[in-house]
């Protein structure tokens, strides 16, 4: 029975904790680039990512905490990929697969308000369990956001330490506390999406897998002991198993696996590309 089934109507983080404890604690990357829809054999078309999105749930169903869309490869194909993922999302809602949608919206007032309603209010289009945010207006800015989430049962994600080589710029640099700006949105997500004694929160962070010492130096691990940490950066950019203890310590238990190319390169045959994500949920165990 999926998770999202057993805790129908639960929080965010509640039904996400479960899922990790039963499917394990990779989220597949639904990344459908232009290269990899070509070595599937797929055209680079709303039709082919139709068939690679169609592939890739059913194959990951049941094995995986999360499937993980990034709407910026469905967004350039117009409305007909929008309505793509439209159909990927409803899929595995009706699958019971959580699914967290990479936008990465960052913005204020009425504007953020609407992008939270696109994909936080149940029965929207492009509704999702979870959203990626940025805070880098200010972690005020996204209340709207997290208001309808934490109402519906829904989940963010906040950017906090990512892997770009310009993040630190901006993640490391202090506030006027002389705290680190990473530190203020970790504590941040903390306070607005802390679940019950045990549980995982609703409102988790954006962490990289190849960020170093970082993630402890700058205190997210104190700041926000109880959120989920959705970590890209593994397999095709570099980093591996031992990561998960390495760079985030005590906190491993809330790492989430972010993997895309390290998954669907596997495919396009399903039972290959499932045997692969078995294959991975072992290792990263």
């Amino acid at each position: 029975m999926s998770p999202g089934r057993d805790l129908a109507g639960a929080p965010f983080g509640a039904r996400l904790q479960q899922a990790v404890a039963e499917q394990g604690r990779i989220v597949v990357g639904v990344d459908p680039h232009a290269s990899l829809l070509e070595a599937w054999g797929l055209p680079d078309s709303p039709a082919g990512l139709a068939e690679f999105s169609r592939t890739v749930l059913d194959a990951v169903d049941g094995q995986v905490a999360a499937i993980k869309p990034q709407s910026a490869f469905f967004e350039r194909h117009g409305s007909r990929g929008v309505a793509v993922l439209e159909d990927l999302l409803a899929a595995a809602r009706a699958q019971g697969v959580l699914s967290i949608l990479d936008v990465k919206r960052g913005d204020i007032g009425s504007t953020m308000s609407a992008y939270a309603q696109a994909h936080l209010r149940p029965g929207a289009p492009l509704e999702a369990d979870a959203i990626t945010v940025s805070p880098f207006l200010g972690t005020g800015s996204l209340d709207p956001a997290a208001e309808l989430a934490l109402t519906h049962g829904k989940g963010l994600f906040l950017l906090a330490l990512t892997s770009n080589p310009d993040g630190p710029q901006i993640q490391h640099a202090l506030t006027g506390a002389n705290t680190p700006v990473a530190q203020e949105i970790a504590r941040h997500a903390e306070e607005i999406g802390a679940g019950r004694p045990g549980e995982w929160g609703s409102v988790g962070l954006v962490v990289g897998a190849t960020v170093g010492d970082a993630y402890r130096r700058l205190g997210l691990d104190r700041a926000a002991p109880s959120v989920p940490l959705l970590s890209p950066g593994f397999g095709a950019q570099g980093a591996g198993p031992a990561q998960i203890s390495d760079v985030f310590g005590e906190s491993a238990g809330h790492v989430l696996v972010s993997l895309s190319r390290g998954v669907l390169s596997a495919g396009p045959d399903p039972q290959a590309l499932r045997a692969h994500v078995q294959s991975l949920r072992a290792q990263y165990s």
